[in-house]
């Protein structure tokens, strides 16, 4: 670890705290040189592991592009897709390892995705899901509209309806 201050190469830990839910650790550093502290905090790589067997590091700016084409013309804004992006990562790395596959990639999109655009959901799933034709659209379709009767159907939580439902 080099020094930011004086680029020295002989640092001391002083303190290691975890941060983020187990997900990184804080360490608190002093240099031996000039004698200046500083905090460095350690995180997992995650790394995708491509269908060909290539390797690259996770990088949230891909996913957040990739759905961005998805929600061309859809009332959609860049904050909605770094939080999406942001939720993907957090999904990967709560799964503990370090090596995705490609396709988790994409199967951690599709839920915050159809949560947050329909439309946008159905284009990324018919080039993840590889739709070869109008029925796979169709049915993708059909079970959007079968989730939205169900939720509709529900009564809200709290109301006097819920409290008599079985």
């Amino acid at each position: 670890m080099h020094c930011p201050y004086c680029r020295h190469t002989d640092t001391r830990v002083l303190d290691s705290r975890v941060a983020d839910d187990g997900g990184a650790i804080r360490r608190r550093r002093t240099c031996q040189a000039c004698e200046r502290r500083f905090s460095t905090v350690e995180q997992i790589q995650l790394t995708v592991v491509k269908k060909s067997g290539a390797t690259e590091p996770f990088a949230r700016d891909k996913v957040v592009t990739g759905v961005r084409k998805a929600c061309t013309g859809r009332p959609v804004t860049d904050d909605d897709l770094a939080r999406l992006g942001q939720a993907v990562e957090d999904a990967l790395r709560a799964s503990g390892s370090a090596e995705i596959q490609a396709d988790a990639v994409g199967r951690a999109v599709l839920e915050p995705l159809r949560a947050l655009d329909q439309v946008a959901y159905l284009r990324f799933a018919s080039v993840y899901k590889g739709f070869e034709s109008v029925d796979d659209f169709a049915d993708e379709v059909a079970a959007l509209m079968a989730e939205r009767a169900i939720a509709v159907s529900e009564p809200a939580p709290g109301s006097a309806e819920a409290e008599h439902h079985p």
